[in-house]
C-alpha cells in the first residue's frame, strides 16, 4: 500500500485487513478504518496526523549491543537445506559437506568480549545481548557457559540461542538459564514422520523429533527458558503440519513457546523447494496460525519493517556476528564461510571497499521461485490475517 518516504524510513507498513486497514510502525500497531485510508489505498492526512501524535511513527534508541558468537561451526545434524552446507550429500545421505569446523576457545572469548567492548564504547552502549549459535552451539557447551558468565562483567543484560536441542539436558539447561539465557529457538520439519526424515542425525541418519521434544520437556522443568519454534514449511513436510501442531501440543507446554512458520529457500547447494507464495499457501499459512493460537501457543507478532542490527549496519556499529575462531561476519548465514569474512576480533572490520561485496543481509543468499512483490504481498496477507484473528479473539 502506499505511504511517504518518512514512513517508508522509519519502515511503516499498511495493510489491508478484511474488514479495516492495519498501520504497522516502529511504534506499535493500530486499527484503521476506511475513512483513514482513500481508495487508492493511502493514508489521509488526519490519520497521518494521528499516528504520528500517537508516536506510532517515532523510532527508538539501540539500547543494547546484539552479538552472535558461534560456538562451534560443526553440527551433529546433516540437514539437507542448511545455509552452512556447501553442497549436498552426494551419496543421498545424512554427511553433506559443510564448512570448516571450529571451536571457539577461551583465548578467542577473550579477544571477542575486548572487541565488543571497544564496539560498545563507540556507541555509547552499555548493555550487551548475546546470541548463542553454530553449527550447533552445544557441541560446545563449555564455550558457551564460559562466553555468558564471562560476559556479565561487559554489560550482558540477555542472552538466547538458537540449537536443535538434541543435547541439551536439564543440567545444562539449569546452568544455561542461571548465566542469563532466557529463550532458545528450536526447529520442527513437520509432524515425526516428516521431521525423522528429513532433521536427522548425522551420524547414523536416525531421527531426533522425540529427543528434541522431550529435551524441551526436561529443560522446561528445571529453568524458565522459553521456547521458540521455528516451523519450516517445504514441499516436503507441508501435509504434516496440522498432524505437528496437534502433537505439539501435548508434548510440550504451548504456553511457553512461541511459534512461526518459514517457508524453506535455497542458498544455491541444491535444495529444492517447489512450494510458491500465493494466495492458496498464504492461506494454509493463516490456517496453521489460528490453530496455534487455539492451541495455547503464542504466534509471533506483525510489526514494521525493522534493521537487523547487525547486518543492517556495516561495520558492526549495533551489532557483530563473530565465528569461532574469531573471524567477523556480515550475517550470520556467512559466519564460519571462507572468503565471506569482514574482519576478525583483533584487527577490526576491514576497510568498505573490502567487505563491500561480501557484506550481505538476513535472507539476501536465499533463492526462490517468487520475484520480491510477490513475496511482499504473501507476507503482507499472512500478517493482516493473523491481525484479523487477534482482535476477533481478543488477544490483540
Amino acid at each position: 500500500m502506499s505511504l511517504d518516504q518518512a514512513e517508508r524510513a522509519v519502515g511503516a507498513r499498511l495493510l489491508p485487513g478484511a474488514k479495516n486497514w492495519w498501520f504497522l510502525g516502529p511504534g506499535g500497531v493500530a486499527r484503521l478504518r476506511d475513512g483513514h485510508v482513500t481508495p487508492e489505498g493511502a493514508l489521509r492526512p488526519d490519520a497521518r496526523r494521528q499516528l504520528r501524535e500517537s508516536g506510532l511513527l517515532a523510532t527508538t534508541a539501540v539500547r543494547s549491543y546484539a552479538l552472535t558468537v558461534l560456538t562451534s561451526t560443526h553440527c551433529n545434524l546433516g540437514c539437507g537445506y542448511c545455509f552452512q552446507n556447501i553442497a549436498q550429500d552426494p551419496t543421498g545421505g545424512s554427511r553433506p559437506p559443510r564448512m570448516p569446523q571450529t571451536r571457539l576457545t577461551s583465548a578467542t572469548i577473550t579477544s571477542v568480549l575486548d572487541f565488543t567492548r571497544r564496539q560498545m564504547a563507540a556507541v555509547g552502549l552499555e548493555k550487551l545481548r548475546i546470541l548463542l549459535f553454530g553449527g550447533e552451539p552445544l557441541l560446545n557447551p563449555k564455550g558457551c557457559l564460559e562466553l555468558l558468565e564471562r560476559a556479565r562483567d561487559f554489560g550482558l543484560d540477555s542472552a538466547w540461542m538458537i540449537s536443535n536441542a538434541t543435547l541439551l539436558t536439564p543440567a545444562l539447561a539449569g546452568q544455561l538459564g542461571a548465566l542469563g539465557l532466557d529463550s532458545i529457538q528450536v526447529t520442527f520439519d513437520g509432524d515425526r514422520p516428516d521431521h525423522d526424515r528429513i532433521r536427522i542425525a548425522r551420524a547414523d541418519g536416525g531421527g531426533t523429533y522425540d529427543t528434541i521434544v522431550r529435551n524441551i520437556a526436561r529443560a522446561s522443568q528445571v529453568s524458565e527458558i522459553g521456547w521458540r519454534l521455528r516451523v519450516n514449511v517445504s514441499q516436503e513436510n507441508f501435509d504434516g503440519i496440522d498432524g505437528l501442531l496437534e502433537r505439539l501440543a501435548t508434548d510440550v507446554d504451548p504456553g511457553r513457546c512461541t511459534l512461526y512458520f518459514a517457508r524453506v529457500g535455497d542458498v544455491g547447494i541444491g535444495y529444492a523447494n517447489d512450494l510458491l507464495h500465493n494466495g492458496e499457501l498464504a492461506a494454509t499459512f493463516s490456517r496453521w496460525q489460528r490453530r496455534a493460537l487455539d492451541l495455547g501457543f503464542t504466534v509471533s507478532r506483525p510489526d514494521a519493517h525493522r534493521v537487523c542490527a547487525t547486518c543492517g549496519h556495516t561495520g558492526g556499529r549495533y551489532g557483530a556476528v563473530v565465528s569461532a575462531d574469531g573471524t567477523l561476519a556480515s550475517c550470520w548465514e556467512t559466519a564460519g564461510k571462507p572468503d565471506w569474512d569482514v574482519g576478525s576480533v583483533t584487527d577490526g572490520y576491514l576497510p568498505d571497499e573490502t567487505t563491500r561485496e561480501r557484506w550481505v543481509g538476513c535472507e539476501d543468499l536465499y533463492r526462490y521461485h517468487d520475484d520480491a512483490p510477490t513475496l511482499r504481498t504473501f507476507r503482507d496477507s499472512v500478517d493482516a490475517a493473523l491481525l484479523d484473528y487477534l482482535h476477533e479473539t481478543g488477544r490483540l
